[in-house]
C-alpha cells in the first residue's frame, strides 16, 4: 500500500479522498493556489503544497506532479474535473514514478475523444446515439439532415456540460456552431465538435463499474441523472425509478464488454440514454471518479476512494458485485441564484449551518468564513439521504434540507427544496427536459432582505447558547432558528 498520496484537486472531492486517506493510514498532502490559501479541503490533509498565484495551475501538469516528487509521494489521486481525465497526466506520473490512482493512460485516451469513444464501443456491440463529424459548418449541416433535427453540438475532448448546444433547425445550426466551438475552446483548449441526434423524453443514466488490473470487471448498478439543468446534472438517485430489471442487466453487459475492450481498471462510469421503451445508446464513458459516487456508496455499502486506492496497489476485486440494498438521492448545493438565472454567487459565506441526522450524508468542501472565488466551479457541497424505500430516502433529503442554512451567497436551496417538493418529481415522472419544460421551479425566490437579516439575528443567539453549556438543555429555545431555517427554504 502506499505511504503517501498527493490529491490532484480541491473542494469537497479532496476533502473526500484525504478522508477516505486517513482511514487507511495514508498520508494526504493536498495542492493549493493562492486563491485557495484558506480553502476548507487544507485542513484534513496532512501536508500542503502551493501551486502559485495562477487560478487554473490545477490544470498544470508540470506543476502538479513537480509538486508530488518534491514531498516524496508515491502516488496521485486527481479526483474528478481538472485534470482527472487527462492521459497526459497518467503518463507523467508514470514518468515520475508516481502512481495515477486510475485508469491506464491509454484507456483514458481511447475515451477522451467522443467521437474515438463512440467508434470503440460501436465495434464493442454498445448502441451509440445517431451522429456524425461536424469538423467543417458544411460536415456538420450533412451529419445533422442525416440524424434528423433536433440535434446536439458536443464538444468532441469535453464533457461535464460543458460546450453543449441543442440544435431545433437548420436555421438555428450556424450561429449555435460557432458559439459551441468558442466554449469547447475555452473550456478545453479544443473547438473541435461533433453532431447527436438529440432524444426527446429520454433520461440519463449511468452505469457505475469497477475493475482491477487483472482483467475482473463488475458493475455498482445505475444511476438516475436525468434532472439537469443548461445539461448540468442537478439530483441524482439509486436505483432510476424506471429501469427494468432486465434493461440493467442488457446495460451492465455492453458496459463491462465495453470496458474489457478498452483493458479498462479502476472506476469508471459509462453514461447512456433511456427512451420510453427502454432502449438505451451510450453517450460516453468518464474514466473517473463520479461527483455523484456517494450515492453508489450507500447502496452497496463500498468506499469507491478505498477500491481505487486498492487496484492501484494492484489488489483484486471480488468477482460479484454486492447487493444494492434501499435507496439514495444526492442534491447538489450551489452558490448559485437562482432568481437570476443561476449566475454563480461569489462571496464569503458568514453562517454555515449542515443538515446531520439519521442515513444523511453531506460531502462538503466549505466552511463559516470560507470564500466562494468566480474562479472555480460554485459547488457547496454535496446533500445525499438514504432510505429502504425511495419514498423514504426523498423524505430524510426534504427533512435535511430543511435544516440547511447558507448566509452570505446565494444558494440554490430553496429550488431544491420546492423541487422535492413538486408531484412529478415525487412521482418519478422526469426526463433530461423536465427543468426545461418547469421554469416555476427555477423561478423561486429566496427569503426577503428583512426576514434574512432576522435569520442572522437568530443564528448569533444560537451561537451564543451552544457556548453556554449550563443553557444546553433549553432547547426549546432553538425553534425560533428552526423555523427560521425552514422559512429561508420557501
Amino acid at each position: 500500500m502506499f505511504k503517501k498520496v498527493v490529491i490532484g484537486n480541491r473542494g469537497e472531492i479532496a476533502i473526500r479522498i484525504a478522508r477516505t486517506l486517513r482511514e487507511l493510514g495514508i498520508a494526504s498532502v493536498a495542492l493549493f493556489t493562492d486563491v485557495d490559501r484558506q480553502s476548507a479541503h487544507l485542513r484534513f490533509a496532512d501536508e500542503a503544497v502551493g501551486l502559485g498565484a495562477d487560478p487554473r495551475a490545477y490544470l498544470d501538469i508540470q506543476r502538479v506532479v513537480d509538486a508530488a516528487r518534491s514531498v516524496g509521494a508515491d502516488a496521485l489521486h486527481p479526483g474528478y474535473g481538472f485534470l482527472s481525465e487527462n492521459a497526459e497526466l497518467a503518463l507523467a506520473c508514470e514518468r515520475a514514478r508516481l502512481t495515477f490512482i486510475g485508469p491506464p493512460a491509454s484507456a483514458i485516451a481511447s475515451m477522451g475523444s467522443k467521437q474515438r469513444a463512440r467508434a470503440l464501443m460501436d465495434a464493442a456491440g454498445v448502441p451509440v446515439v445517431p451522429g456524425g463529424h461536424a469538423d467543417t459548418l458544411d460536415a456538420a449541416r450533412a451529419s445533422a439532415a442525416r440524424v434528423g433535427y433536433p440535434v446536439l453540438l458536443k464538444a468532441t475532448d469535453g464533457g461535464g456540460g460543458k460546450g453543449m448546444r441543442r440544435v431545433a433547425n437548420e436555421a438555428e445550426l450556424a450561429a449555435a456552431y460557432e458559439r459551441t466551438r468558442s466554449e469547447a475552446q475555452a473550456a478545453f483548449g479544443s473547438d473541435r465538435v461533433h453532431i447527436e441526434k438529440a432524444l426527446l423524453a429520454a433520461r440519463h443514466v449511468e452505469l457505475q463499474i469497477l475493475g482491477d488490473r487483472e482483467g475482473s470487471l463488475v458493475h455498482l448498478y445505475e444511476r438516475d441523472c436525468s434532472v439537469q439543468r443548461r445539461h448540468q446534472k442537478v439530483v441524482e438517485e439509486t436505483p432510476c425509478p424506471v429501469l427494468a430489471p432486465d434493461t440493467l442487466t442488457r446495460m451492465a453487459d455492453v458496459a463491462l464488454a465495453g470496458a474489457a475492450a478498452i483493458g479498462y481498471f479502476s472506476a469508471g462510469t459509462f453514461e447512456f440514454l433511456l427512451d420510453a421503451e427502454q432502449n438505451f445508446y451510450f453517450l460516453e464513458m468518464n474514466t473517473r471518479l463520479q461527483v455523484e459516487h456517494p450515492i453508489t456508496e450507500l447502496v452497496t455499502g463500498l468506499d469507491l476512494v478505498h477500491e481505487m486506492v486498492r487496484i492501484a496497489a494492484g489488489e483484486r476485486i471480488p468477482n460479484t458485485p454486492p447487493a444494492r440494498r434501499g435507496a439514495a438521492i444526492e442534491a447538489r448545493i450551489y452558490a448559485e441564484d437562482p432568481a437570476r438565472g443561476f449566475l454563480p454567487s461569489p462571496g464569503e459565506i458568514e453562517c454555515l449551518r449542515e443538515p446531520s441526522g439519521p442515513y444523511v450524508r453531506v460531502d462538503s468542501g466549505v466552511q463559516q468564513g470560507s470564500r466562494v472565488s468566480v474562479e472555480y466551479d460554485p459547488l457547496l457541497a454535496k446533500l445525499c439521504a438514504w432510505g429502504e424505500t425511495r419514498t423514504q430516502a426523498l423524505a430524510r433529503l426534504r427533512r435535511a434540507l430543511s435544516e440547511y442554512v447558507v448566509l452570505g451567497v446565494e444558494t440554490n436551496l430553496a429550488f431544491l427544496a420546492g423541487l422535492l417538493e413538486d408531484r412529478a418529481f415525487k412521482n418519478g415522472d422526469y426526463d433530461t427536459e423536465f427543468l426545461d419544460r418547469r421554469s416555476d421551479l427555477c423561478a423561486r425566490r429566496p427569503l426577503p432582505a428583512e426576514a434574512e437579516s432576522d435569520l442572522i439575528a437568530a443564528l448569533a443567539v444560537l451561537e451564543f447558547v451552544e457556548q453556554k453549556p449550563e443553557r444546553r438543555a433549553d432547547s426549546a429555545e432553538l425553534s425560533p432558528w428552526v423555523l427560521a431555517s425552514r422559512a429561508r427554504l420557501r
